[in-house]
């Protein structure tokens, strides 16, 4: 995490640590379906780069608990980002539907973790 206050926003969400199952797969599993970029503190914990610093990190556990918040990322081409999570082994648990305001699916990571993806398109 950044220790340069100025990155940080008063009561914001700041970081979300994923609990997964094997660090090696994760990071490859996400790395493929949304580009992201880690730094490695260990075997056991990676940090999730961004522009400016760290969004969060994976932390293994040899247990995941489904539930709990939903973390939803954006998308400029739902279909294609879709696509990606496939391609990179993520099991779409609710298929792509409509709301006011855009379409989102839902899918859980190799290690069971669910998250969703919406596009305003």
């Amino acid at each position: 995490m950044s220790s340069d206050a100025a990155a940080h926003r008063h009561h914001a969400i700041d970081y979300i640590e994923f609990t997964v199952l094997d660090m090696v797969r994760a990071q490859e599993f996400y790395r493929r379906a949304f580009d992201w970029q880690f730094t490695d503190y260990g075997p056991d914990y990676a940090g999730i780069q961004r522009p400016g610093g760290e969004a969060g990190g994976f932390r293994v556990d040899a247990t995941v608990a489904r539930g709990g918040p939903l973390v939803i990322l954006y998308s400029e081409d739902l279909d294609g980002t879709l696509r990606r999570v496939r391609e990179a082994g993520g099991v779409i648990t609710t298929e792509p539907f409509e709301f006011p305001g855009g379409r989102r699916f839902h899918f859980t990571d190799p290690s069971g973790n669910e998250l969703a993806v919406w596009s305003a398109r």
